[in-house]
């Protein structure tokens, strides 16, 4: 089975406010940019990504949680994150029974995800290599 069937299989078992949430958002990381790739990794939990993990969606018993991966580094002018203030890395977003999320503001943070990676990745291309050194300290 490949990611989206497992991601697809998942909504279904959901079967409730939940699977239809997290069916939302998914359909949001879609069509934010076109090309983003589902993951199913850590035993069960969605994950999108382009040139590295942009965000792991999970649903809890009375929540889904988007949780973006570097979160502490993306812009978030529309206050979409609401958990993770303490960590300095990570920020997530609960959603609750009920909660309507902005989806054009969401769109907005899945790209500046996307180009932090992308920022990232040209960043360690560009990094100079360092030699490696001998355990007398000089360089080979």
């Amino acid at each position: 089975m490949n990611p989206s069937e497992h991601i697809d299989q998942l909504i279904e078992k959901l079967g409730d406010w939940r699977g239809e949430m997290l069916a939302s958002l998914r359909k949001t990381f879609l069509e934010a940019d076109k090309e983003i790739v589902e993951e199913w990794k850590w035993m069960g939990s969605p994950v999108w990504e382009r040139d590295g993990i942009i965000a792991v969606g999970n649903a809890h018993k009375e929540k889904v949680k988007l949780t973006f991966s570097h979160g502490a580094s993306l812009p978030d002018p529309d206050k979409l994150f609401n958990n993770g203030f303490g960590g300095k890395v990570w920020r997530a977003i609960d959603v609750h029974e009920g909660d309507k999320v902005d989806k054009d503001a969401l769109k907005k943070l899945i790209r500046a995800a996307v180009e932090f990676n992308q920022a990232k990745k040209l960043a360690k291309k560009a990094a100079p290599r360092t030699r490696a050194k001998t355990a007398k300290g000089e360089a080979e």
